[in-house]
């Protein structure tokens, strides 16, 4: 892995990015021993305590194994990682998407979302049914042509509906594919327009919650989810397809404008 000399950001951070892109991207293979602190270091034209903390972050992540006089290992993250790992692996170094780390994103959303909406209608406190229906308000009075603050306000929405669902889990999942998701804004705008715009949907799962209906919950965040989900599968597997038939020159990504 040829390793880049680090000028911006925070420096653990930056050595952390790099050696996470190294490992996921198969550059470093499970068992295999990364440089020493030193050579690390040198490489990177950073401090030793930089590499160190790094280092760190990533055997709390599950990707690298530290033995005190030994070298770092290692360690395969399918196998150790968890859903931290998504926001590293989402977007590449060159500032293209990975659309395989993309599709499970999606397929999660959507699976995982009905679910949320049905404990929610078990468990929403009146509190929490009046902060739901209040986001839905916000999502009446926004003009739809803003897709890009009803898309905040859509991630407000089930924030709300994740913390009514009151499930430690679901709550930790949650953070971690919101951060994600929120590196895709300005790429999902289009796909999420017909969602984040139907105010009605939302307010069927809002209705739904605050009569303790389940199933209705359930179903009412289906149908507000499904369009979406079905659009960015097709178009992500039609992108992995012309991919692929590009060949060697193309890549299993989808270019994110950056500044």
């Amino acid at each position: 892995m040829p390793l880049e000399p680090v000028t911006r950001r925070s420096l653990p951070d930056a050595v952390y990015e790099q050696l996470l892109g190294g490992i996921v991207g198969g550059e470093y293979e499970p068992g295999e021993a990364l440089p020493s602190e030193r050579r690390l270091a040198e490489a990177l034209g950073v401090s030793r305590p930089a590499v160190r903390e790094a280092l760190k972050r990533l055997a709390q992540g599950g990707l690298v194994a530290i033995r005190q006089g030994d070298a770092t290992t290692v360690r395969d993250y399918l196998d150790s990682g968890g859903l931290d790992l998504l926001a590293g692996m989402l977007v590449l170094s060159d500032g293209s998407l990975d659309l395989t780390v993309a599709r499970s994103i999606v397929e999660v959303r959507g699976l995982v979302g009905p679910h949320i909406a049905r404990l929610a209608a078990r468990r929403a406190t009146p509190a929490q049914v009046e902060a739901i229906r209040a986001v839905v308000g916000e999502m009446a009075a926004t003009d739809p042509d803003d897709t890009a603050s009803l898309q905040r306000l859509a991630l407000t929405f089930w924030d709300r509906l994740v913390q009514a669902s009151d499930n430690l889990a679901f709550r930790l999942m949650f953070n971690s594919l919101r951060g994600t998701y929120e590196q895709l804004l300005e790429v999902t705008e289009v796909l999420v327009a017909d969602e984040v715009t139907d105010v009605d949907a939302h307010r069927a799962i809002a209705d739904a919650v605050a009569a303790g209906d389940s199933a209705d919950a359930e179903a009412a965040a289906s149908v507000a989810l499904d369009r979406t989900t079905r659009a960015a599968i097709a178009l992500i597997d039609h992108l992995r397809a012309a991919s692929s038939s590009v060949g060697a020159g193309g890549g299993d990504d989808l270019a994110v404008g950056r500044d």
